[in-house]
Protein backbone atom coordinates (compact mmCIF):
# COMPACT_ATOMS: atom_id res chain seq x y z
CA UNK A 1 0.00 0.00 0.00
CA UNK A 2 2.77 2.42 0.98
CA UNK A 3 4.67 1.58 -2.22
CA UNK A 4 1.63 2.46 -4.30
CA UNK A 5 1.13 5.78 -2.50
CA UNK A 6 4.82 6.64 -2.84
CA UNK A 7 4.65 5.86 -6.57
CA UNK A 8 1.62 8.09 -7.03
CA UNK A 9 3.28 10.84 -5.00
CA UNK A 10 6.44 10.73 -7.11
CA UNK A 11 4.39 10.80 -10.30
CA UNK A 12 2.42 13.83 -9.13
CA UNK A 13 5.59 15.60 -7.99
CA UNK A 14 7.26 15.09 -11.36
CA UNK A 15 4.13 16.37 -13.10
CA UNK A 16 4.12 19.52 -10.95
CA UNK A 17 7.82 20.17 -11.61
CA UNK A 18 7.28 19.73 -15.32
CA UNK A 19 4.31 22.10 -15.38
CA UNK A 20 6.23 24.73 -13.40
CA UNK A 21 9.07 24.41 -15.88
CA UNK A 22 6.65 24.89 -18.77
CA UNK A 23 4.94 28.00 -17.39
CA UNK A 24 6.98 30.38 -19.48
CA UNK A 25 6.29 28.36 -22.61
CA UNK A 26 2.57 28.26 -21.90
CA UNK A 27 2.50 32.02 -21.39
CA UNK A 28 4.13 32.45 -24.77
CA UNK A 29 1.61 30.11 -26.36
CA UNK A 30 -1.34 31.99 -24.86
CA UNK A 31 0.04 35.28 -26.13
CA UNK A 32 0.51 33.76 -29.58
CA UNK A 33 4.05 35.15 -29.76
CA UNK A 34 5.65 31.96 -31.00
CA UNK A 35 3.85 29.41 -33.18
CA UNK A 36 6.82 27.03 -33.12
CA UNK A 37 6.72 26.93 -29.36
CA UNK A 38 2.97 26.34 -29.49
CA UNK A 39 3.41 23.43 -31.89
CA UNK A 40 6.22 21.92 -29.84
CA UNK A 41 4.31 22.30 -26.60
CA UNK A 42 1.25 20.73 -28.17
CA UNK A 43 3.24 17.67 -29.26
CA UNK A 44 4.82 17.28 -25.84
CA UNK A 45 1.45 17.48 -24.06
CA UNK A 46 -0.10 15.02 -26.50
CA UNK A 47 2.75 12.58 -25.87
CA UNK A 48 2.40 13.02 -22.11
CA UNK A 49 -1.23 11.90 -22.35
CA UNK A 50 -0.11 8.59 -23.87
CA UNK A 51 2.75 8.13 -21.41
CA UNK A 52 0.46 8.83 -18.48
CA UNK A 53 -2.06 6.29 -19.78
CA UNK A 54 0.61 3.61 -20.09
CA UNK A 55 2.21 4.39 -16.73
CA UNK A 56 -1.08 4.56 -14.84
CA UNK A 57 -2.32 1.40 -16.54
CA UNK A 58 0.80 -0.57 -15.63
CA UNK A 59 0.64 0.70 -12.05
CA UNK A 60 -3.06 -0.17 -11.77
CA UNK A 61 -2.63 -3.74 -13.02
CA UNK A 62 0.52 -4.31 -10.95
CA UNK A 63 -1.11 -3.11 -7.75
CA UNK A 64 -4.34 -5.03 -8.37
CA UNK A 65 -2.46 -8.31 -8.88
CA UNK A 66 -0.07 -7.70 -5.99
CA UNK A 67 -2.83 -6.90 -3.46
CA UNK A 68 -5.47 -9.30 -4.80
CA UNK A 69 -5.41 -11.62 -1.78
CA UNK A 70 -5.93 -8.69 0.59
CA UNK A 71 -9.28 -7.67 -0.86
CA UNK A 72 -10.48 -11.05 -2.16
CA UNK A 73 -10.99 -12.77 1.18
CA UNK A 74 -11.99 -16.46 1.38
CA UNK A 75 -15.75 -17.03 1.33
CA UNK A 76 -17.32 -18.54 4.45
CA UNK A 77 -21.07 -18.44 3.69
CA UNK A 78 -23.40 -19.86 1.06
CA UNK A 79 -24.63 -16.52 -0.24
CA UNK A 80 -21.04 -15.25 -0.31
CA UNK A 81 -20.46 -17.13 -3.57
CA UNK A 82 -23.48 -15.38 -5.11
CA UNK A 83 -22.29 -12.00 -3.86
CA UNK A 84 -18.79 -12.52 -5.23
CA UNK A 85 -20.15 -13.67 -8.57
CA UNK A 86 -22.27 -10.51 -8.85
CA UNK A 87 -19.24 -8.43 -7.90
CA UNK A 88 -16.96 -9.93 -10.55
CA UNK A 89 -19.61 -9.79 -13.27
CA UNK A 90 -20.13 -6.10 -12.47
CA UNK A 91 -16.37 -5.55 -12.42
CA UNK A 92 -16.01 -7.25 -15.80
CA UNK A 93 -18.75 -5.18 -17.43
CA UNK A 94 -17.73 -1.84 -15.95
CA UNK A 95 -14.01 -2.64 -16.22
CA UNK A 96 -14.18 -3.28 -19.96
CA UNK A 97 -16.14 -0.06 -20.51
CA UNK A 98 -13.70 1.83 -18.27
CA UNK A 99 -10.68 0.59 -20.23
CA UNK A 100 -12.22 1.33 -23.62
CA UNK A 101 -13.36 4.84 -22.72
CA UNK A 102 -10.13 5.81 -20.96
CA UNK A 103 -7.85 4.44 -23.66
CA UNK A 104 -9.80 6.57 -26.13
CA UNK A 105 -9.77 9.52 -23.71
CA UNK A 106 -5.98 9.57 -23.57
CA UNK A 107 -5.34 8.45 -27.17
CA UNK A 108 -7.51 11.09 -28.81
CA UNK A 109 -5.46 14.10 -27.55
CA UNK A 110 -2.42 12.49 -29.19
CA UNK A 111 -4.07 11.44 -32.44
CA UNK A 112 -6.04 14.65 -32.89
CA UNK A 113 -3.53 17.12 -31.54
CA UNK A 114 -3.66 20.60 -32.99
CA UNK A 115 -2.34 21.05 -36.49
CA UNK A 116 -2.68 24.01 -38.83
CA UNK A 117 -3.17 21.57 -41.72
CA UNK A 118 -6.09 19.79 -40.11
CA UNK A 119 -9.63 21.01 -40.59
CA UNK A 120 -12.20 20.05 -37.96
CA UNK A 121 -15.16 18.04 -39.19
CA UNK A 122 -18.70 18.79 -38.09
CA UNK A 123 -20.77 15.84 -36.89
CA UNK A 124 -24.25 17.12 -35.99
CA UNK A 125 -26.14 14.01 -34.82
CA UNK A 126 -26.95 10.37 -35.47
CA UNK A 127 -30.26 9.09 -34.14
CA UNK A 128 -29.29 5.43 -34.59
CA UNK A 129 -26.10 5.91 -32.59
CA UNK A 130 -28.00 7.77 -29.85
CA UNK A 131 -30.49 4.90 -29.56
CA UNK A 132 -27.72 2.29 -29.39
CA UNK A 133 -25.61 3.95 -26.71
CA UNK A 134 -28.70 4.70 -24.65
CA UNK A 135 -30.42 1.31 -25.00
CA UNK A 136 -27.41 -0.99 -24.54
CA UNK A 137 -26.16 0.54 -21.24
CA UNK A 138 -29.77 0.71 -20.04
CA UNK A 139 -30.34 -3.01 -20.68
CA UNK A 140 -26.98 -4.01 -19.14
CA UNK A 141 -27.58 -1.90 -16.03
CA UNK A 142 -31.13 -3.24 -15.69
CA UNK A 143 -29.79 -6.83 -15.74
CA UNK A 144 -27.13 -6.01 -13.14
CA UNK A 145 -29.64 -4.26 -10.89
CA UNK A 146 -32.18 -7.08 -11.21
CA UNK A 147 -29.68 -9.82 -10.32
CA UNK A 148 -28.45 -7.74 -7.38
CA UNK A 149 -32.01 -7.19 -6.22
CA UNK A 150 -32.67 -10.95 -6.34
CA UNK A 151 -29.64 -11.64 -4.14
CA UNK A 152 -30.62 -8.85 -1.74
CA UNK A 153 -34.22 -10.07 -1.53
CA UNK A 154 -33.01 -13.55 -0.65
CA UNK A 155 -30.81 -12.56 2.31
CA UNK A 156 -33.35 -10.08 3.71
CA UNK A 157 -36.36 -12.37 3.23
CA UNK A 158 -37.86 -14.24 6.20
CA UNK A 159 -35.29 -16.76 7.44
CA UNK A 160 -36.02 -20.50 7.51
CA UNK A 161 -38.03 -21.63 10.53
CA UNK A 162 -35.05 -23.55 11.91
CA UNK A 163 -32.71 -20.53 11.75
CA UNK A 164 -30.69 -19.75 14.86
CA UNK A 165 -31.58 -16.23 16.00
CA UNK A 166 -28.92 -13.81 17.25
CA UNK A 167 -29.50 -10.16 18.09
CA UNK A 168 -26.65 -7.76 17.32
CA UNK A 169 -27.05 -4.37 19.00
CA UNK A 170 -24.66 -1.51 18.25
CA UNK A 171 -23.93 1.45 20.46
CA UNK A 172 -21.08 3.89 20.93
CA UNK A 173 -18.67 2.12 20.80
CA UNK A 174 -19.28 -1.63 20.98
CA UNK A 175 -21.55 -4.48 19.96
CA UNK A 176 -23.69 -6.46 22.37
CA UNK A 177 -25.11 -9.88 21.58
CA UNK A 178 -28.34 -11.48 22.80
CA UNK A 179 -29.58 -15.03 22.22
CA UNK A 180 -33.22 -16.14 22.61
CA UNK A 181 -32.59 -19.22 24.75
CA UNK A 182 -34.37 -22.56 24.40
CA UNK A 183 -37.54 -21.11 22.81
CA UNK A 184 -35.48 -19.47 20.00
CA UNK A 185 -37.71 -16.38 20.33
CA UNK A 186 -36.21 -13.09 21.46
CA UNK A 187 -38.17 -11.17 24.04
CA UNK A 188 -39.27 -7.56 23.57
CA UNK A 189 -37.04 -4.62 24.34
CA UNK A 190 -37.57 -0.93 25.01
CA UNK A 191 -34.86 1.70 24.95
CA UNK A 192 -36.47 3.29 28.02
CA UNK A 193 -35.57 0.19 30.02
CA UNK A 194 -31.87 0.59 29.33
CA UNK A 195 -29.87 0.78 32.55
CA UNK A 196 -26.55 -0.19 34.06
CA UNK A 197 -27.79 -3.74 34.70
CA UNK A 198 -29.92 -3.96 31.54
CA UNK A 199 -27.79 -2.52 28.76
CA UNK A 200 -29.90 -4.28 26.10
CA UNK A 201 -33.11 -2.66 27.34
CA UNK A 202 -34.77 -6.09 27.51
CA UNK A 203 -38.41 -6.09 28.66
CA UNK A 204 -38.48 -8.93 31.17
CA UNK A 205 -42.27 -8.65 31.53
CA UNK A 206 -42.35 -10.51 28.21
CA UNK A 207 -42.27 -14.25 28.91
CA UNK A 208 -40.03 -14.81 25.88
CA UNK A 209 -37.35 -12.67 27.54
CA UNK A 210 -36.96 -14.84 30.64
CA UNK A 211 -34.55 -17.30 29.03
CA UNK A 212 -32.69 -14.77 26.85
CA UNK A 213 -28.97 -14.66 27.51
CA UNK A 214 -25.99 -12.49 26.53
CA UNK A 215 -22.70 -13.62 25.03
CA UNK A 216 -19.29 -11.92 24.76
CA UNK A 217 -18.81 -13.47 21.29
CA UNK A 218 -21.12 -14.48 18.46
CA UNK A 219 -21.21 -18.29 18.38
CA UNK A 220 -22.97 -19.87 15.40
CA UNK A 221 -23.10 -23.39 13.90
CA UNK A 222 -21.63 -24.35 10.53
CA UNK A 223 -24.04 -25.47 7.80
CA UNK A 224 -27.22 -24.22 9.52
CA UNK A 225 -29.16 -20.99 8.83
CA UNK A 226 -28.44 -18.07 11.14
CA UNK A 227 -30.60 -14.96 11.43
CA UNK A 228 -28.97 -11.76 12.64
CA UNK A 229 -31.53 -9.33 14.06
CA UNK A 230 -29.77 -5.98 14.02
CA UNK A 231 -30.51 -2.74 15.84
CA UNK A 232 -28.76 0.35 17.21
CA UNK A 233 -29.16 2.01 20.60
CA UNK A 234 -27.93 5.50 19.78
CA UNK A 235 -26.59 6.43 16.32
CA UNK A 236 -26.21 4.75 12.96
CA UNK A 237 -23.83 1.76 12.89
CA UNK A 238 -23.22 -0.98 10.34
CA UNK A 239 -22.64 -4.71 10.87
CA UNK A 240 -19.88 -5.97 8.58
CA UNK A 241 -18.55 -9.55 8.51
CA UNK A 242 -16.25 -9.62 5.44
CA UNK A 243 -15.67 -13.38 5.18
CA UNK A 244 -19.43 -13.97 5.36
CA UNK A 245 -20.00 -11.23 2.75
CA UNK A 246 -22.41 -9.74 5.26
CA UNK A 247 -23.13 -6.05 5.63
CA UNK A 248 -26.24 -4.47 7.09
CA UNK A 249 -26.86 -1.09 8.69
CA UNK A 250 -27.90 -0.89 12.34
CA UNK A 251 -30.41 1.96 12.43
CA UNK A 252 -31.89 3.48 15.62
CA UNK A 253 -35.62 2.78 15.75
CA UNK A 254 -35.59 0.65 12.59
CA UNK A 255 -34.51 -2.98 13.18
CA UNK A 256 -32.90 -4.74 10.21
CA UNK A 257 -32.03 -8.36 9.55
CA UNK A 258 -29.73 -10.58 7.53
CA UNK A 259 -29.78 -14.38 7.35
CA UNK A 260 -27.04 -16.61 6.04
CA UNK A 261 -25.52 -20.10 6.27
CA UNK A 262 -21.89 -20.35 7.46
CA UNK A 263 -19.85 -22.88 5.47
CA UNK A 264 -16.54 -22.97 7.35
CA UNK A 265 -15.76 -23.25 11.03
CA UNK A 266 -13.19 -21.00 12.63
CA UNK A 267 -10.87 -24.02 12.94
CA UNK A 268 -11.26 -24.84 9.24
CA UNK A 269 -10.50 -21.25 8.23
CA UNK A 270 -7.42 -21.21 10.43
CA UNK A 271 -6.18 -24.37 8.70
CA UNK A 272 -6.98 -22.95 5.24
CA UNK A 273 -5.11 -19.70 5.90
CA UNK A 274 -2.34 -21.26 7.95
CA UNK A 275 -3.08 -18.73 10.68
CA UNK A 276 -3.74 -20.26 14.14
CA UNK A 277 -4.88 -16.88 15.48
CA UNK A 278 -7.46 -16.13 12.78
CA UNK A 279 -10.91 -15.02 13.93
CA UNK A 280 -14.05 -14.15 12.03
CA UNK A 281 -15.19 -10.75 13.15
CA UNK A 282 -17.87 -8.11 12.97
CA UNK A 283 -16.70 -4.55 12.42
CA UNK A 284 -18.62 -1.29 12.17
CA UNK A 285 -18.44 0.28 8.71
CA UNK A 286 -20.43 3.40 9.50
CA UNK A 287 -18.38 6.18 11.08
CA UNK A 288 -20.17 6.69 14.39
CA UNK A 289 -17.78 8.78 16.46
CA UNK A 290 -14.18 8.85 17.57
CA UNK A 291 -14.38 5.35 19.07
CA UNK A 292 -15.67 3.87 15.80
CA UNK A 293 -12.41 1.97 15.21
CA UNK A 294 -12.88 -0.10 18.37
CA UNK A 295 -16.24 -1.64 17.41
CA UNK A 296 -15.20 -5.24 16.90
CA UNK A 297 -16.96 -8.46 17.86
CA UNK A 298 -15.57 -11.96 17.32
CA UNK A 299 -17.65 -14.56 15.47
CA UNK A 300 -16.87 -18.16 16.39
CA UNK A 301 -18.20 -20.71 13.91
CA UNK A 302 -18.34 -24.25 15.32
CA UNK A 303 -19.78 -27.63 14.40
CA UNK A 304 -23.51 -28.07 15.20
CA UNK A 305 -22.87 -30.53 18.04
CA UNK A 306 -20.38 -28.15 19.64
CA UNK A 307 -22.89 -25.32 19.27
CA UNK A 308 -25.62 -27.28 21.06
CA UNK A 309 -23.22 -28.11 23.87
CA UNK A 310 -22.32 -24.41 24.16
CA UNK A 311 -26.01 -23.43 24.27
CA UNK A 312 -26.67 -25.85 27.12
CA UNK A 313 -23.98 -24.16 29.23
CA UNK A 314 -25.28 -20.58 28.89
CA UNK A 315 -26.94 -18.69 31.73
CA UNK A 316 -29.83 -16.28 31.16
CA UNK A 317 -29.73 -12.59 32.02
CA UNK A 318 -31.73 -13.29 35.18
CA UNK A 319 -29.52 -16.20 36.21
CA UNK A 320 -26.49 -13.94 35.84
CA UNK A 321 -28.17 -11.02 37.63
CA UNK A 322 -31.17 -11.96 39.86
CA UNK A 323 -31.88 -8.26 40.48
CA UNK A 324 -33.48 -8.13 37.02
CA UNK A 325 -36.38 -10.26 38.35
CA UNK A 326 -37.20 -8.13 41.37
CA UNK A 327 -40.00 -6.07 39.81
CA UNK A 328 -41.55 -8.79 37.65
CA UNK A 329 -45.25 -9.78 37.94
CA UNK A 330 -45.85 -12.74 40.22
CA UNK A 331 -46.37 -15.29 37.45
CA UNK A 332 -43.15 -14.28 35.66
CA UNK A 333 -41.20 -14.05 38.90
CA UNK A 334 -42.12 -17.67 39.52
CA UNK A 335 -40.67 -18.67 36.14
CA UNK A 336 -37.54 -16.65 36.90
CA UNK A 337 -37.17 -18.32 40.31
CA UNK A 338 -37.40 -21.74 38.65
CA UNK A 339 -34.52 -20.69 36.42
CA UNK A 340 -32.51 -19.46 39.39
CA UNK A 341 -33.06 -22.72 41.21
CA UNK A 342 -31.67 -24.63 38.20
CA UNK A 343 -28.28 -22.91 38.39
Amino acid sequence: MYGFLIGVGILLLLSIIWMVYRIQTLVSVVKGSDKKIASSSNKVNALLFVLFMIGAGVLMFWYSIKEFDNYQLPIASEHGAVTDNLFWVTMAVTGVIFLITHVLLFWFPYKYQYSEKRKASFYPDNNKLEIIWTTVPGVVLAILVFTGWMAWSDITAPAPENAHVVEIMGYQFAWEVRYPGADNVLGDYDYRLTSAINSHGVDFTDLNSIDDFPSPVVVIPKGEPVLFKIRARDVLHSVFAPHMRLKMDAVPGMPTRFWFVPTKTTAEMRAELGDPEFEFEIACTEICGRGHFSMKKVIEVVEPAEYQAWLAEQKSFIQQNPALAENLPAELKEVAEIQLSEQ
